[in-house]
């Protein structure tokens, strides 16, 4: 079975809770997920974040790489 996903599949999952890394990133433990805004939130819609190798919670945009890449995992 193969374990990579694309980013199609990647935001499926991130959709469900998940969280989703890229086999190819350089940066070993990071991953991005979704954020849900709750009721005290400053937020008031959903967005992705990701994080880093040191543990730092980012706002997270895509590249055209990671929207084209295959090698999607859940983290």
């Amino acid at each position: 079975m193969n374990p990579y996903m694309t980013f199609s599949q990647a935001l499926e999952a991130i959709k469900t809770g998940a969280r989703v890394a890229r086999n190819g990133w350089n940066g070993k433990g990071m991953w991005i997920a979704l954020q849900l805004p709750g009721e005290g939130s400053k937020m008031t819609l959903p967005y992705i974040y990701m994080s880093t190798v040191t543990g730092a919670l980012v706002p997270w945009l895509a590249s055209q790489t990671d929207l084209l890449a295959e090698d999607w995992v859940l983290a």
